[in-house]
């Protein structure tokens, strides 16, 4: 059995940089490398993307990441897991291989895992939405998605079958280092305290940079030094689920007892029961200690029986946003923001447009905390408007930017710097199947 292994991240989301992933891979010595690029609407995104192409619907910097890290993964025996599949994980893996061979890395074993899609699933099941307890069905043709959070083991099957480059779906995020580490160390799946140890480096890892400083960088408070050339995390294994995070020296940022814990904590609903598709992971006894310089050690996390469901993202199309900025400068500018506010309002009552929703902020002054909470002295000698409205058309979102443009010869003087957007919008809601009804395959090809 190994007796330690070395796995750090490489992405934290789809539009991460790509030289730390170059770094861990030339520098940090590892076993594993881990991409994880998805968030909740990513893949909706991705599902809309192979519908218009169905060679599509996979991570949009694949193929450039693959080409920056592939070569030095390869040279160092480092094996890559990642979810940057998305929608459509068996293009992903042919992608990879393509990149493989233009590289003159022929031979190198790539495994899609699939099965994640559960849309036949849901929509016949008698299946609730958890947001609001509606059927699944009362969607209807507005849902465009259902991905199920799918867990470690597929991942450990491609490993176990030579994987050099592993390629899924939507798996949870801490799956994507929970599969290594139960193919490194032999673990089984019913092992719930190692599952949960490896829960806890997974989702202190899962973000790349947030554990490493980037998140936490507060000037004047908590100073973190280099987040130019921000180094991502590393995690040293051990055998038994204890842990090191660090990063490659010399890189910037900084890995402490503070940054770790406030990664530990991120979205964690309840420390002692994070639900996973492979564990409930227990984090209420984790201890951090500080091994060196960029070192914490992590021990205590444990967990508890899978549970029965998996979680499924359901992204559905849920109307229209529209939007539109213009900005004020000079003495009186609120003032003459809030008058162009009032106009746009009116605008809309008049030509009939009746939003969901509308928002009139002064970007910098009031739109984060509201009216109650601005306090700005003296006043800002420059503001910007901004109105969005969310509306059931496409036509009606249209005219919010137009009548926010209209402003130019319309409204008070001296506004500038007009913009106009309107984008659909995609919402995510939740339900829960059975994980029997969730069938994962592996599909091993060589570049």
């Amino acid at each position: 059995m190994t007796a330690s292994i070395r796995i750090g991240c490489g992405a934290g989301y789809s539009g991460d940089r790509i030289e730390p992933a170059v770094e861990l891979a030339e520098q940090g010595r590892l076993d594993y490398l881990v991409f994880e690029c998805l968030a909740e609407r990513t893949i909706a995104l991705a599902q809309l993307r192979k519908a218009h192409d169905p060679a599509a619907g996979y991570d949009p910097l694949l193929a450039e990441r693959m080409r920056a890290v592939l070569p030095a993964c390869a040279a160092g025996g480092v094996t890559i897991v990642t979810n940057m599949g998305a929608a459509n994980p068996a293009a992903a893996a042919a992608v990879v291989r393509g990149v493989a061979r233009e590289l003159g890395l022929a031979g190198l074993p790539v495994a899609a895992i699939t099965g994640d899609d559960v849309l036949d699933v849901v929509t016949g099941g008698g299946f609730t939405i958890d947001e609001t307890g509606a059927p699944v069905e009362s969607l209807g043709d507005a849902l465009v998605s259902a991905n199920a959070y799918i867990g470690a083991a597929p991942i450990v099957e491609a490993l176990g079958q030579g994987a050099r480059v592993v390629v899924t779906g939507r798996a949870a995020d801490p799956s994507l280092f929970v599969g290594p580490l139960r193919h490194a160390f032999g673990w089984t799946a019913d092992d719930w305290p190692l599952l949960g140890r490896a829960t806890a480096v997974g989702h202190l890892l899962e973000c790349a940079g947030q554990v490493t400083g980037g998140y936490f960088a507060d000037p004047g408070r908590t100073d973190v030094a280099g987040l130019a050339r921000l180094g991502f995390p590393i995690a040293e294994v051990a055998a038994d689920g204890r842990a090191v995070v660090t990063k490659v020296p010399g890189s910037g940022g900084a890995v402490t007892i503070a940054t770790c814990s406030e990664q530990l904590l991120y979205e964690i609903g309840d420390p002692a029961a994070y639900v996973t598709p492979d564990v409930v992971a227990d984090f209420s006894g984790v201890e951090l200690a500080l091994d060196g310089a960029d070192r914490v050690r992590v021990r205590g996390a444990t967990g508890h029986p899978a549970p029965p469901t998996l979680k499924v993202a359901l992204g559905h199309r849920d109307g229209f946003i529209g939007d539109g900025q213009i900005s004020y400068g000079g003495s009186g500018a609120i003032a003459r923001a809030r008058l162009a506010a009032t106009i746009v309002t009116e605008r809309l009552r008049i030509v009939g447009v009746r939003p969901d929703a509308l928002r009139c902020d002064l970007i910098g002054l009031d739109s984060l905390h509201g009216a109650a909470r601005s306090r700005v002295h003296p006043e800002p000698y420059e503001v910007r408007l901004r109105v969005a409205a969310r509306t059931r058309t496409r036509a009606e979102a249209d005219r919010i930017g137009r009548e926010v443009e209209a402003l130019y010869t319309n409204g008070p003087y001296g506004g500038g710097g007009a913009t106009a957007a309107t984008r659909e919008v995609l919402a995510i809601a939740s339900t829960y199947v059975p994980r029997d009804r969730v069938r994962c395959r592996v599909s091993l090809e060589v570049a």
